[in-house]
């Protein structure tokens, strides 16, 4: 079964998310360098902070927390040993490119919380067998699917999905005996792409893990609850489908995410008069 995430540092909400069935809370601390990446797209760059970790854990004393950090930087250490300090269980690694950077990060985690590398540039992709051949210390894997497009020049995030570019380091990472995710996913039966065909993708791929994107809460008439509860119906009829099907509808998501991802048709130019 997939864990569930929500980025969320409101304690009522993050409290509603966990009865709604979300598995994980996301505090997310990246700041370092996210407004120039970022500049002018249709994002949204969190505004969290320790004082939010530790007040979600005061009100989910056993909830499971995953916080995004700083990429790495010459303050990390002490960095980590603040978040450590609330009592997190999960930290991830943002923005990184290089083995040396993954080897500071958990070297300064030192067994002390769960390592997830988020995989976002062009660089880290690439170097992710080299990178998985680190002995011990991660535990998780997830492709960042928004950087990543951009950092590779394209025009629409789920490129990375129907370009093979994802099931590449599914494979990978599967390999290693870690837990894999990537992107997000909105409510069932909304998204330029669909959301139901998505989630195709993550059982597919043999995916763990997904964040819930804004669109899964975005104008929700009904409760969160209900909207958990019918992905994981779904989640549950996928998995029972046989693998021809579950290749119809990556055919099928390809399909919608290269119409989407195609430039607008250049107008044609008007015939010369005489």
């Amino acid at each position: 079964m997939l864990t569930l995430m929500l980025i969320c540092n409101a304690p009522e909400m993050a409290r509603a998310a966990v009865e709604s069935g979300v598995d994980r809370i996301f505090i997310d601390l990246e700041q370092l360098g996210k407004r120039e990446r970022q500049r002018g797209r249709d994002t949204v760059i969190s505004a969290h902070s320790l004082a939010d970790i530790a007040a979600v854990r005061r009100t989910l004393p056993r909830a499971e927390i995953l916080v995004r950090t700083n990429p790495v930087h010459d303050g990390l250490p002490r960095e980590l040993d603040e978040i450590l300090a609330c009592r997190v269980d999960v930290l991830m690694l943002p923005m990184f490119t290089t083995r040396d950077e993954v080897d500071r990060f958990v070297d300064g985690v030192a067994g002390r919380a769960r390592v997830c590398l988020l995989v976002e540039t062009p660089q880290a992709f690439t170097r992710l067998p080299w990178i998985l051949e680190r002995a011990g210390g991660i535990e998780e894997v997830y492709l960042g699917l928004n950087d990543l497009h951009l950092g590779l020049g394209l025009r629409f995030l789920f490129e990375c999905l129907a370009g093979g570019l994802v099931d590449h380091a599914a494979a990978q990472v599967r390999a290693a005996g870690l837990r894999f995710g990537f992107g997000g996913i909105g409510r069932l039966g909304s998204g330029a792409v669909s959301a139901d065909l998505v989630l195709s993708e993550h059982v597919r791929l043999g995916s763990s893990l997904v964040i819930l994107s804004r669109a899964f809460l975005a104008g929700l008439t009904g409760s969160m609850a209900s909207e958990v509860a019918r992905l994981r119906a779904e989640e549950a009829r996928l998995r029972a489908l046989p693998a021809e099907e579950l290749e119809r509808n990556r055919k099928e998501l390809n399909r919608r995410i290269w119409a989407f991802a195609a430039p607008p048709a250049a107008p044609s130019a008007e015939p010369q008069r005489p």
